[in-house]
Formats: C-alpha cells, sequence, structure tokens
C-alpha cells in the first residue's frame, strides 16, 4: 500500500534579526544536515531553485535553507507584515508544485563526491571533511555543535568554526545572524564566554564574513 506524504506547510516566525524571518516547514527541506546561503548577487545559477524563484522578489537580499526552514532577508525598503503572508504562501506552492526541490540533487550528489574524495586523502575522522582539524579545533567544533548550534538555528541562522590561531576563534555566522545587530552581543557575552569557560586557551571569539 503506497503512503503519501502530506503537503508542505509554512508558518512565519520573527527572528532577533529585524531584516530577516524565519519561515518554517513541517517537512524536512534539507536532509544531509548541512545549511546552505545565497545572497542576491547569486540569483542565476543558483544551486537552489527555491532560491532562484525568491529572488524575483527585489526586496530580497538574501536566502538561508537548512533542515526545515527557510530564511529570508529583505531589505529596509519594506515592511514584514507587506509580504510576510505572501511569501509565506509562495514558498508553500513553490515546494508543492515543483517536486519539492529546494536544492538541486546534482549540487548534492558533487558534495557527497568531493567528500568522498577527501576521505580518501584523509582518514581522520572530522565533523567537516574539507579541512585538517587540530585536536583542539575539533574540542571547538564540538562545543559549537552541541551548545551553541540549535540555538543559533532555532533563530533562524548557522555558526560555522573557521580557524583558531594564538588564542582566537573565527567563526562564519549565516542567515538571520548575519547582519543582525544583536549578533555581535551574542557573539561576546555568549559563544565567547562559553569557549573561554570551557577553554581557557580561547581568549576572543570573532566573527567573519562567509
Amino acid at each position: 500500500m503506497e503512503t503519501t506524504q502530506s503537503p508542505y506547510t509554512f508558518y512565519a516566525e520573527m527572528t532577533p534579526n529585524p531584516n530577516t524571518m524565519k519561515f518554517v516547514s513541517n517537512r524536512w527541506l534539507v536532509v544531509n544536515g548541512k545549511s546552505y546561503e545565497f545572497l542576491s548577487n547569486q540569483r542565476i545559477g543558483s544551486p537552489s531553485p527555491l532560491a532562484e524563484k525568491l529572488f524575483n522578489f527585489p526586496f530580497i537580499n538574501g536566502v538561508f535553507i537548512s533542515a526545515n526552514y527557510v530564511t529570508i532577508t529583505k531589505s529596509e525598503v519594506i515592511e514584514w507584515q507587506d509580504v510576510v503572508m505572501e511569501l509565506r504562501d509562495f514558498i508553500s506552492q513553490f515546494m508543492n508544485t515543483t517536486g519539492a526541490v529546494a536544492i538541486k540533487q546534482e549540487h548534492l550528489e558533487a558534495e557527497i563526491l568531493t567528500e568522498k574524495m577527501a576521505d580518501n586523502t584523509n582518514s581522520a575522522t572530522t565533523t567537516t571533511s574539507s579541512k585538517d582539524y587540530t585536536d583542539f579545533d575539533l574540542k571547538i567544533v564540538s562545543i559549537l555543535e552541541e551548545y551553541i548550534k540549535p540555538a543559533v538555528e532555532n533563530d533562524g541562522g548557522a555558526i560555522e568554526f573557521d580557524s583558531y590561531v594564538d588564542g582566537v576563534v573565527k567563526v562564519v555566522l549565516k542567515g538571520s545572524c548575519s547582519g543582525c545587530p544583536s549578533s555581535t552581543a551574542t557573539l561576546k557575552h555568549g559563544i565567547e564566554n562559553l569557549l573561554k569557560s570551557m577553554l581557557p586557551e580561547v581568549t576572543e571569539v570573532v566573527a567573519i564574513n562567509g
């Protein structure tokens, strides 16, 4: 007996960043545990058909897709109250009428191939196969994954470890966290204090552009 999946439905959720809105789905959009961020200058040839279509709205500056949500960054020329329902309905209709493709399959397959090639050249087990991390790097990644990532994702964003040099941890903020007025305070008073308390070698945490 065949089972039919329920249609995609979305609801809008505010984030700490006044220029971003999180649209949460009842079904998974990305199932590989990764996140994808697209800016308005990537509107042509994007790995995401959904992002390409969303960029037809002239006020959209960025699209972030992860797990079961889409975070949209708008320009300041328009208020959310004027467009949020239209965007919610647009995303729902797109996902229910286009084969439910948020990220192109060929892009996902290319990522898998790249990871396999990296694994073949580096047998060490890491959470990110494209870089060679030290044991201390992996401790930082583990803390970010366990303590920071869930809260950041709940706000419609993402955080990724970039590097650690001479006590300074560099991270990449995406989605609603990128350009958020409160992200600096969160970075300094939340993430930095946590890492310092758990890893005394850490002296500072700074955010860089992805």
